[in-house]
């Protein structure tokens, strides 16, 4: 049996347990106990964020788990995490197969040492903090997730979540991790090389009418989405849905439509290896120029340019 451990600094913040139903579901997928979820705390008592308190077991060397999964908290630089926590985890780290940072648990592992060296993640907001914390380590704060070795760190909240089907889908194969996803009802289950910045919550619609018509238009990148077209998805007139579009989102439909193009032809390219011609296809663009004309406008850079950095990373 796979034991996971759940390690619970003073001050976590609950939706680090909210992973735990990953764990629970794969289980039931397999009509069998894979997977054994245990937490820890200092002391054998772990108090959230918003105030709830935990029994837990007490942390200490000789405490043993297959994979570690490190919860962080709202405020990951005050007070520093006690020195005793840091020992500990640098112990419990050496016979583990994995280590994950969930969040700003990543700012746990750095102090401990493990990510020197190393490509890691954690939210948005805190990743500079992170980074001149530890310039050892190679932060980078666009991503969902990263596994490194046998080193995993994820960006905030919900992505925890990508992060552990991503554990799931290593240990039991992709589909369990999907049937898993589906029962928790997820809209999309998202790759570590996604972005933490969604252009569909950037929009951010008010009325359901435009977010139906931005999920037509999502779903059916790789054809013409004309305002007509658009307009027909939201049940309004073309006029109608190009003025109450641009009052709601601030853009027009079609520079809101090539923004969608845009993050979804970057994500084919750094997580794929189709040449630019199909991504160019898959994503609605006219041809590999056109693409390359909104990569230049959007991102600054040509599309080759994203998929070798992408591809130099290890």
């Amino acid at each position: 049996m796979h034991r996971i451990a759940y390690l619970l600094p003073e001050g976590f913040q609950v939706m680090a347990l909210a992973t735990q139903a990953v764990f629970e579901l794969a289980n039931l997928m397999l009509d069998q106990p894979f997977y054994a979820v245990e937490t820890y705390a200092m002391g054998g008592m772990a108090r959230a964020s918003a105030g709830l308190v935990l029994p837990a077991t007490p942390l200490s060397a000789r405490s043993k788990a297959d994979t570690w999964l490190v919860a962080g908290n709202l405020t990951p630089q005050e007070p520093a995490a006690a020195p005793e926590l840091i020992r500990l985890l640098s112990t419990v780290a050496v016979s583990a197969r994995r280590m994950a940072g969930l969040c700003t648990g990543a700012f746990l592992l750095a102090d401990a040492g493990l990510l020197d060296g190393r490509r890691a993640t954690t939210h948005w907001y805190w990743a500079e903090a992170l980074q001149q914390r530890h310039p050892q380590a190679r932060i980078e704060s666009d991503r969902i997730y990263i596994a490194d070795g046998t080193i995993w760190t994820s960006a905030g909240m919900t992505a925890e979540i990508d992060l552990a089907l991503a554990l799931v889908e290593q240990d039991l194969g992709a589909k369990v991790a999907r049937s898993v996803a589906h029962r928790l009802v997820m809209h999309q289950r998202r790759s570590g090389g996604q972005s933490q910045h969604s252009e569909m919550l950037r929009l951010a619609p008010r009325s359901d009418r435009i977010q139906l018509a931005l999920e037509h238009a999502r779903r059916n990148l790789s054809r013409p989405l004309s305002v007509e077209a658009l307009a027909e998805a939201a049940n309004l007139s073309p006029r109608q849905f190009s003025r109450v579009f641009t009052a709601e989102t601030g853009q027009s439909p079609a520079k809101a439509v090539e923004g969608l193009r845009l993050e979804a032809a970057r994500l084919m390219l750094e997580s794929s290896r189709h040449p630019l011609e199909v991504v160019a296809q898959e994503t609605g663009f006219r041809d590999r120029r056109h693409m390359r004309e909104a990569f230049l406008r959007g991102f600054g850079m040509p599309p080759q340019a994203i998929r070798r950095g992408a591809r130099a990373q290890p």
